[in-house]
């Protein structure tokens, strides 16, 4: 999806800046070196009508989601964090979620279930938004939050005894133990199931990422983007497949 309107300005006013008419420092030759020297793009400003904020906004909101993120990453690039200009810090981590999602960061998806907790259906809308304004990297607490609350209300549909203090790791567990639509079954059944308990070992690993590596909690080091989409994809995942076997069954 493309840069909306709203985006593109947020980028221009807020991020570059505007002052007294001009966009950042730009000249018209720096602007026009820009695409070249930062972007690799072959862009000429001057078929442009307008001012330089004009002519930026114009050029931003035309490409393609691919060469958008080409400028984003050069508007990175050109206009370095400083004390001059506080908001670049505070909003690099959203322009560089824009740049995942133009850049078509693939993520699984998944359907909101019929049958689970409110806070499932909270924390998978959350996710959903947080992936597309700020990236993966904020959106991996909520993912975590969605589908521990989801196996949780798949076992208490079948009753199984677990409370809040059940791990998502062990309320998995015992799902798999108990409910007879997860077990070995169909062709290649012993292959798939030991794709599952795999999977079901991958997600073991969510919980320390949650914790140490997301904004779940204060941390000083956050995962970077392309990790953390794999963290979302893999409890997507899981999501999924249990949605499907036992979607109609909880």
């Amino acid at each position: 999806m493309s840069l909306s309107r709203q985006e593109v300005i947020k980028v221009v006013n807020r991020y570059i800046g505007v002052s007294g008419g001009y966009l950042g420092d730009f000249t018209y030759n720096s602007h026009a070196d820009f695409y070249p020297e930062y972007c690799d793009l072959d862009i000429d400003p001057y078929a442009y009508p307008g001012t330089t904020r004009e002519r930026f906004i114009e050029i931003l909101s035309t490409q393609s989601a691919h060469d958008q993120a080409k400028i984003l990453r050069g508007v990175l690039d050109r206009f370095d964090d400083n004390a001059e200009h506080p908001n670049r810090s505070r909003l690099r981590p959203e322009l560089e979620g824009w740049i995942a999602r133009l850049e078509g960061a693939a993520v699984v998806g998944v359907d909101t279930p019929k049958q689970t907790r409110a806070v499932v259906v909270r924390a998978l809308a959350d996710a959903d938004e947080l992936i597309r304004t700020n990236g993966a990297t904020s959106a991996v607490d909520r993912i975590h939050t969605a589908l521990h609350g989801h196996v949780l209300a798949l076992c208490e549909a079948v009753g199984i005894e677990v409370d809040r203090e059940t791990t998502m790791t062990k309320a998995l567990k015992l799902l798999r133990q108990s409910h007879p639509a997860l077990a070995a079954s169909g062709p290649r059944g012993d292959d798939v199931a030991r794709v599952f308990g795999a999977m079901a070992t991958v997600l073991d690993s969510l919980n320390p990422l949650r914790n140490n590596a997301s904004v779940a909690h204060p941390n000083e080091e956050l995962l970077n983007e392309p990790e953390a989409h794999l963290a979302i994809n893999a409890a997507r995942t899981v999501f999924a497949f249990l949605d499907a076997k036992l979607g109609a069954t909880s």
